[in-house]
């Protein structure tokens, strides 16, 4: 099973894809006045020096936001994408990388919250640290999927749950389709969106077929492969899905996954996905 420790990753092209389609999920919140809350179960430690040992490792962000930096062609959501990893970068080198916790934070405005879970003793102290005194951010030491049951509904009504585990378990699927059921008995009209990587290609799918048994409304699919799914174990590709989507989330994501594929491409054969595991009521 693959170990997903975000040092290890930072700014890989999965962290493109995963964090380009988050950047639209808070941007389709705040098309409303009234506040929300996001809650990121599996946070990371909020930021990535990619000049670090785990980074260097190999060098995996210089096939992910490393192939956008400098790419004078892009549309407007990757566009977003790299300015806000820009922020951390003010002098045009690329060396930090936001983890999903500090990019959610740049895009909230004053009335909304973000309430950050972290269970690895390793990645807790640093995500403490990044947002001591923030009030609009609320940092816990817990299992992610067990504080859904303690936070969900959250007091705002609106907002998401991103759920964007290490994979380090065997039945890692098996629990996120858990994380599901409780979200939907709790909190039934929250968005949701879950990440998962594509390496043999039978978990996601049965993880797919899985979510579609549970009998709930609208949920979408989308997918990355950079490379043919039937090469050698590794990191092929990855998906993330999105339950309850906001309108015309399908729409853009029809426009934006061709143009992540042709931006990202390796000289492999890549592939993208977009359907509804389940329509909208």
């Amino acid at each position: 099973m693959l170990s997903y420790r975000h040092a290890f990753h930072a700014g890989n092209f999965a962290d493109v894809f995963k964090h380009v389609l988050l950047i639209q999920l808070i941007r389709a919140l705040q098309c409303k006045d009234k506040p929300f809350r996001v809650f990121d179960t599996h946070a990371g430690a909020g930021r990535y020096d990619l000049h670090s040992a785990p980074a260097r490792k190999n060098r995996e962000y210089q096939n992910g936001i490393g192939q956008l930096w400098d790419q004078s062609a892009l549309g407007p959501e990757l566009r977003e994408y790299r300015e806000q990893v820009r922020v951390l970068n003010p002098d045009g080198a690329l060396r930090e990388y936001p983890g999903s916790p500090r990019l959610i934070r740049t895009l909230l405005r004053p009335e909304d919250r973000l309430t950050l879970i972290e269970l690895h003793p390793g990645d807790y102290p640093a995500l403490k640290a990044e947002f001591t005194g923030d009030r609009q951010v609320a940092v816990h030491h817990a299992d992610g999927y067990a504080s859904l049951k303690a936070f969900l509904p959250p007091p705002e009504r609106r907002g998401l749950v991103f759920i964007d585990p290490a994979f380090e378990l065997r039945n890692e699927f098996d629990r996120l389709v858990e994380a599901v059921q409780t979200m939907h008995w709790r909190w039934a009209t929250g968005m949701a969106a879950i990440w998962y990587p594509i390496l043999d290609r039978a978990p996601s799918l049965r993880f797919q077929r899985n979510l579609q048994q549970l009998g709930i409304p609208a949920i979408l699919c989308a997918e990355l492969g950079l490379y043919p799914y039937d090469q050698p174990v590794g990191l092929h590709g990855c998906g993330m899905i999105v339950i309850n989507p906001p309108w015309k989330l399908d729409e853009t994501l029809n426009r934006l996954l061709p143009e992540l594929l042709a931006a990202l491409r390796t000289g492999e054969p890549g592939q993208i996905r977009l359907e509804w595991l389940m329509p909208a009521n």
